[in-house]
């Protein structure tokens, strides 16, 4: 497909975790790194406990991880724990769901590509530089850069980016609410982490985005 067959005004908007990648083994070893070294806790989570966090804030992962140590501190042990992540995911990389940059190759030249994802400043653009993708997003955001949820995020990237419509592809019910809440529709990707409480489309894999997005995007007759 040429370029000059791009959509101007439309855009996909991604969540990264669990949607584009899976980074939860790798930041589970960065985040028990730094916990073994603190006196003030015992604990060591698991993958399980990672994937159970991905797409929340990172206060709230912060009370649900360390409840009974006072904010202050457990806020200081989050941001040494996403310090270690990025500088851990920089050297390791991440897993790309199957047939990712194949994807977002053909995605791109139809549509403008964004991530919005509830992450530390750094860490989309670490997914981008270890995985060489940066070449095929227009734009990201998260609140670790602009102090804003993912609701607000994803107005900012649309505001920003001048999307006349967009679409939100995510993998949990965060992420859906926050997409609805920002007027934007929802694509479930029902291959990641999380379940949705009431019916959205959705995708089974990355290679049905293509055909999802076209009712949503496209000037259909």
């Amino acid at each position: 497909m040429a370029n000059s067959d791009k959509i101007t005004g439309k855009g996909i908007i991604f969540d990264l975790d669990g949607t584009l990648w899976d980074s939860s083994e790798q930041v589970v070893h960065s985040w028990n790194e730094v916990l073994a070294k603190r006196p003030e806790t015992e604990l060591q989570i698991t993958i399980e406990d990672m994937q159970g966090y991905m797409g929340k804030t990172l206060e709230n992962i912060a009370g649900l991880m360390l409840p009974d140590i006072p904010y202050e501190l457990r806020m200081e042990i989050m941001r040494e724990c996403c310090e270690n992540e990025n500088n851990y995911l920089l050297k390791h990389g991440g897993k790309l769901f199957p047939d990712l940059e194949r994807v977002l190759d053909e995605l791109s030249r139809r549509y403008e590509l964004f991530i919005v994802s509830n992450c530390q400043s750094g860490y989309i653009e670490v997914f981008l530089e270890y995985h060489r993708l940066g070449k095929y997003f227009t734009d990201i955001e998260c609140p670790g850069s602009s102090g804003l949820e993912k609701t607000g995020n994803i107005r900012l990237i649309a505001e920003r980016n001048r999307l006349e419509r967009a679409v939100y592809i995510g993998d949990t019910q965060g992420d859906c609410d926050s997409a609805e809440a920002a007027g934007v529709t929802f694509i479930h990707a029902a291959y990641g982490f999380g379940k949705i409480d009431h019916k959205v489309p959705e995708i089974g894999s990355l290679n049905e985005i293509a055909e999802a997005v076209r009712p949503f995007l496209d000037d259909l007759n």
